[in-house]
């Protein structure tokens, strides 16, 4: 008797545990088309909207994502902080979910984890490791950032993953980097792809600017075709000084302990809808 007691207990306990997992209503996940001879040489039409403080919280759509980048969205990390497969890069999928609502930033996310765990049985662990990061603090003399132009009819898109790599290169051998209406926590996202060590944002800025930086290349992950010639390097800064002097923020080096997510073991093709 009190076997099955304990047996009935262990149901209802691993049904109560289920039912408190935040996972999605609705989700479609499949295969993204290929993409035409035409898209050739440009840049993935990659969409990602929907969520939680997005302009459409109720429903999320990716289209042509790739694994790399719904991994590390999902855990909240940055490229640099994830080791698996080259394919996760290659691969892309398309996918629609819906939300219920009221749900939060944190319950997304899990919800994310949960969908990655099914559908493509994903197992990871934990690992750390040391490593030199970055701080990004407003500098001496104050912030140079532009305020973004107030646009009431500008959507907001929601959680988006960490910027990938490699850096755009600009028509003068810099590389460049121009973002619109973005946080200053994007931009240490964005400066951590490219010095290919994690960066936190800890300006306490709370705006939406407009982001525009350029720099030699020098010291950050350029593949060596792309490396830039003498002349961009000698006419352009590095990319912390540049940080410093056209945004007026300044990186601060601090060597401590990293989290990198290791996969185990992920399926390239996912279970059915």
């Amino acid at each position: 008797m009190k076997i099955g007691q304990a047996f009935v207990a262990a149901i209802v306990f691993l049904g109560v545990a289920r039912a408190q997992t935040p996972e999605f209503e609705v989700a479609s996940v499949k295969p993204s088309a290929p993409l035409g001879p035409q898209a050739l040489g440009r840049i993935t039409p990659v969409v990602i909207r929907g969520g939680p403080g997005s302009s459409d919280p109720g429903l999320v759509r990716f289209d042509y994502i790739d694994m790399y980048s719904l991994v590390t969205m999902a855990y909240g990390i940055q490229w640099i902080q994830l080791s698996g497969p080259d394919w996760l890069r290659s691969t892309r999928f398309d996918i629609n979910a819906k939300v219920p609502r009221g749900a939060t930033r944190e319950q997304y996310r899990l919800m994310l984890q949960n969908l990655l765990a099914e559908r493509f049985k994903l197992v990871l662990h934990h690992e750390t490791k040391e490593a030199t990061t970055y701080d990004l603090v407003v500098a001496k003399n104050g912030p140079k950032l532009k305020q973004s132009e107030p646009d009431p009819d500008a959507p907001n898109l929601g959680l988006q993953p960490p910027p990938p790599t490699p850096p755009i290169r600009g028509y003068n051998g810099a590389v460049q980097v121009h973002q619109i209406r973005q946080t200053t926590e994007r931009l240490a996202a964005t400066v951590a792809s490219q010095l290919g060590v994690p960066v936190t944002d800890n300006t306490g800025l709370k705006g939406i600017y407009d982001i525009s930086l350029h720099w030699s290349g020098t010291g950050v992950n350029l593949p060596a075709s792309d490396a830039p010639d003498d002349t961009a390097v000698e006419s352009q800064p590095t990319l912390l000084q540049a940080v410093q002097e056209q945004l007026g923020l300044k990186l601060v080096p601090r060597k401590g302990q990293i989290d990198v997510l290791v996969i185990d073991h992920i399926e390239k093709v996912p279970t059915e809808n």
